[in-house]
């Protein structure tokens, strides 16, 4: 009966042991069930925006400038799936206007200096989203996006001002007689 008795104690330990097991396993399972996964969702991992339009993808696009008033340089990468060479037309603020060509199957990185996209008013002041009308002449294929405007205040965007678009003025602002010092800008 001993005998008995010695498995049943340890059958109980065991039943013990494997249900806090499953309970173990079912909570920490139970958080991707429940939490969508972050690697399921796309999104830009950048400075700029990305955008499909017919056979070209574009990516990281942002805008370089010192003002709105002031021309822009775009930014980024485009990609063409297409069997043709393309033009991809950006159409910004004021009637601002530059074309891009992609050949077929390939891609145009605008950081090169070849392949400079100069919009002669960016639209936008730093850290403000202008909208631009993009347009690929293959499928005649438009849409407005917004894309992101950044100055030289980073110093990997510097090189990327257009001629024309250096900031005017001092950097920092000069205080006035009417400042109380809160509420000012950063």
């Amino acid at each position: 009966m001993r005998f008995t008795a010695m498995n049943r104690a340890q059958g109980g330990k065991l039943a013990l042991a494997a249900g806090s097991l499953a309970l173990a396993l079912a909570t920490m399972t139970g958080c991707g069930y429940i939490n969508p996964q972050q690697t399921s969702h796309q999104y830009a991992a950048s400075d700029g925006i990305r955008a499909d339009l017919g056979p070209l993808q574009l990516r990281n696009m942002l805008i370089v400038s010192a003002g709105a008033d002031k021309p822009g340089r775009l930014l980024g990468a485009i990609y063409n799936s297409s069997s043709q060479d393309v033009k991809l037309t950006v159409n910004g603020a004021e009637g601002s206007q530059t074309q891009v060509p992609v050949k077929a199957n390939s891609y145009t990185l605008l950081n090169d200096s070849t392949d400079e996209a100069i919009l002669s008013t960016s639209g936008g002041i730093a850290g403000s989203m202008v909208d631009v009308k993009v347009t690929e002449d293959g499928t005649n294929v438009s849409k407005t996006v917004k894309i992101p405007v950044l100055d030289a205040s980073l110093a990997e965007y510097k090189e990327y001002l257009p001629a024309g678009s250096e900031p005017t003025g001092s950097a920092t602002p000069s205080p006035s007689p009417s400042a109380t010092g809160t509420g000012a800008a950063h």
